[in-house]
C-alpha cells in the first residue's frame, strides 16, 4: 500500500507544490479544504485542477473533510487546540463519514496527497484527516513541504 502524503501551501507557490508532488511521486491530490478557494494565484480549485491535469495528477475535492469556519477562525487567532475540537464534533456528521469511507478507498488506490493551506502540519486539520484514514488503512503518513 502506498504511504499518505500531505501538503500545505502557505508561503509557497502552485509551482513549487506541482513539483514538489511529481517528485513525490504522487498519482492523486485529495483537496481538504471546506473552501476550495484561495487569494493566493493558482490555487482556487479550478486552476488547482488544471494545473495538476496537466503532469498527470488526480484531483479530487472532499469538501466535508474541511475545517468548518470556526474552526478555521480559531487557527488563524492562534489556538489549532480548539480547532480539533470543533473539528473532530465536525466529523461526527453523516457527510463527513461518507467522505472519509470515500478518502479510504482513493488512498489505498494510488500515492495520495491530502492539500489544505497551512504549511506546518502540526497545527492543520490534515492531520487529524491523514489520523483518521490511517488508522484503518495502517499507511505511513509523510508530511511534504515546498522547498
Amino acid at each position: 500500500m502506498p504511504d499518505l502524503a500531505t501538503i500545505g501551501y502557505e508561503g509557497t507557490t502552485i509551482d513549487a507544490v506541482v513539483a514538489t508532488l511529481r517528485d513525490a511521486k504522487i498519482a492523486l491530490l485529495v483537496d481538504v479544504r471546506a473552501v476550495p478557494q484561495s487569494r493566493k494565484p493558482g490555487f482556487s480549485k479550478r486552476q488547482l485542477a488544471a494545473a495538476l491535469d496537466e503532469v498527470g495528477i488526480a484531483y479530487v475535492h472532499l469538501q466535508a473533510l474541511g475545517t468548518p469556519k470556526p474552526g478555521r477562525d480559531a487557527v488563524r487567532a492562534g489556538h489549532p487546540e480548539r480547532m480539533e475540537v470543533i473539528f473532530r464534533e465536525h466529523m461526527t456528521s453523516d457527510r463527513s463519514q461518507a467522505e472519509l469511507v470515500q478518502a479510504k478507498q482513493l488512498v489505498r488506490e494510488r500515492p495520495a496527497c491530502l492539500l489544505c493551506f497551512e504549511r506546518d502540519h502540526t497545527t492543520c486539520h490534515r492531520s487529524l484527516v491523514a489520523e483518521m484514514i490511517v488508522a484503518e488503512t495502517g499507511q505511513p503518513v509523510v508530511h511534504l513541504a515546498t522547498p
